[in-house]
């Protein structure tokens, strides 16, 4: 990027919320204000474009669950089952006794995809959930 595709604007905050942004900058390694703001506006700008029904997006959906929960494990295949076009693969993991993680790479319609997750972290014995997704095309 050359400077003649930058525009300069300023930013006003109170000292303590700047001191604040000061450290995250460093624990994350930038190296001027300006890329942790370019972050953040992009990052500001994936998730509305989220929230668009009729986008297209990839990610993926990671599931905390006690595997000894009656009938979990058959309503996670049930609603799996139900997506089968949404979902590229699945992945999971024992973490102990009764803990287990389920990663499942998903594709399609942002709506879907929402629908998709509540479905499965709104199921008693999940413990926690994430979705990460990105739109297909660029904002």
């Amino acid at each position: 990027m050359t400077s003649k595709n930058l525009s300069r604007f300023g930013v006003s905050m109170e000292e303590s919320l700047l001191e604040s942004f000061d450290q995250l900058i460093e624990e994350k390694g930038y190296k001027t204000r300006s890329e942790a703001v370019r972050d953040l506006v992009r990052e500001k700008l994936v998730k509305d474009k989220w929230e668009q029904n009729d986008l297209q997006v990839a990610g993926c959906l990671l599931i905390f669950y006690d595997h000894h929960q009656r009938h979990l494990m058959g309503e996670l295949t049930a609603i799996q089952h139900d997506y089968h076009d949404a979902i590229l693969a699945t992945t999971h993991f024992h973490l102990d006794h009764h803990n287990c993680l389920e990663m499942i790479v998903v594709r399609g319609n942002a709506q879907s995809i929402r629908t998709l997750r509540d479905k499965l972290l709104s199921l008693k014995g999940v413990k926690y959930g994430n979705l990460s997704v990105s739109p297909i095309n660029e904002p």
